[in-house]
């Protein structure tokens, strides 16, 4: 195998689509570095991992030798990206996006090399552009052309508003393809509308289409939603090490494969060699401790994921957890439930006043810590290991 095919099927691991794929391989045969490129709007000042699946692949590309554009969407990020929504956002001011904005480039330089990432704002190209160019960048597409996008489809058939402004989020972001001449843009499959605005109006710019690049969506903790803070179901990259490693290995034996292939920096032939072991008999869960070891040393350190590691070993008590472990789904009302209630609801406990009386006891642990308040309301979109007693187990993710 060459090393453009070799190069070309690490681009491609975790990869959900490539448009075109054809395209992207004539473009790294020759041999030529590329400007790839991925925005993010600062929403929010905090990433979870979720959001590094995106990262991780220009991390990719970095080594490889191309050119990684980082691209902050401060300009976008005060219309709001429309995708996935049903209604309108709320525009950031721009105190808001630069604010956030610092904290992501903080973050981001946790998995990117800095001295090797260029680092871009679309206000600088799009406060240029002026009043008189945002028309004309609007002439570009037709209401018909943006009524084919999904969510303004089911948001204008269900009766829900949608803003004028909106419809030139994707526009402006294709702008951005054109602004910067990118040659591989990287999304996820939720911006495809985006993503495809990009190749056209390079088209019509005279310009050298864009290769898009979509990555799936990261499963949360939960293994259904996707990662998503109002969820709960998210690992933040900011949690401490002993939050992160008891969430990642909370995860199930199969949502441990996906996680490797979208945030794990580890070879393909050693994870396919980690298949064949459990095959032959090896617990997944030292699998799972290799994972969360691996993500708490690049957000943190190497001293911090063995720490945390010999953490969950004590919590646990040296092996007290079984090997298999009972998964529930148990479902709240008004998104909580009472600790007593989810004790019963998983099978753990025969009545809630049972429950009551083994919390009493100290007999009731979450995640390895002793509950002491029977009115704890445990929250939906979370995902824990419950204990009652030394024998009774359940993993418990609240819907």
């Amino acid at each position: 195998m060459s090393a453009i095919e070799q190069a070309f099927n690490e681009i491609k691991r975790g990869a959900e689509e490539i448009l075109l794929e054809d395209e992207l391989l004539e473009k790294l045969k020759k041999g030529k570095p590329l400007k790839i490129k991925a925005g993010f709007d600062p929403t929010a000042p905090d990433l979870h991992l979720g959001h590094t699946v995106l990262i991780n692949k220009l991390r990719q590309f970095q080594q490889l030798g191309h050119e990684v554009i980082f691209l902050i969407g401060d300009f976008t990020g005060m219309i709001g990206d429309p995708t996935g929504k049903n209604v309108t956002r709320k525009p950031l001011t721009q105190e808001d996006v630069l604010a956030n904005a610092e904290t992501y480039k903080e973050q981001v330089f946790k998995i990117l090399d800095p001295a090797k990432t260029r680092v871009e704002f679309n206000s600088t190209w799009m406060e240029k552009l002026g009043s008189a160019g945002m028309l004309k960048l609007a002439s570009r597409q037709t209401v018909a052309r943006m009524m084919e996008r999904d969510d303004f489809k089911k948001r204008y058939k269900e009766g829900q508003a949608i803003a004028i402004h909106e419809f030139m989020y994707p526009l402006v972001q294709g702008w951005d393809s054109v602004a910067l001449e990118s040659d591989v843009e990287l999304g996820g499959t939720d911006q495809k509308f985006n993503l495809l605005m990009g190749r056209e109006l390079q088209k019509s710019e005279g310009q050298r289409p864009q290769t898009v690049l979509m990555m799936p969506l990261l499963e949360g903790l939960d293994g259904v939603q996707k990662m998503s803070k109002s969820l709960g179901n998210y690992i933040g990259i900011t949690d401490s090490p002993t939050d992160m490693f008891g969430k990642i290995m909370s995860i199930s034996d199969v949502l441990m494969w996906r996680y490797y292939d979208l945030l794990s920096f580890k070879p393909l032939e050693e994870i396919e060699a980690f298949k064949t072991k459990i095959e032959q008999g090896m617990n997944p869960r030292d699998v799972k401790i290799e994972l969360a070891k691996e993500i708490i040393a690049r957000f943190h350190d190497q001293a911090s994921a063995d720490a945390a590691h010999q953490e969950f070993i004590n919590r646990f008590q040296k092996g007290a957890m079984p090997d298999e472990i009972d998964e529930k789904t148990v479902t709240t009302d008004g998104g909580e439930m009472g600790i007593a209630n989810v004790l019963k609801e998983a099978g753990l406990v025969a009545s809630t006043s049972e429950a009551m009386r083994m919390i009493k006891q100290g007999a009731v642990k979450i995640d390895g810590e002793k509950v002491s308040d029977n009115k704890l309301a445990c929250v939906a979109g979370s995902v824990a290991v419950y204990q009652v007693g030394k024998r009774k187990f359940a993993k418990v993710t609240l819907a």
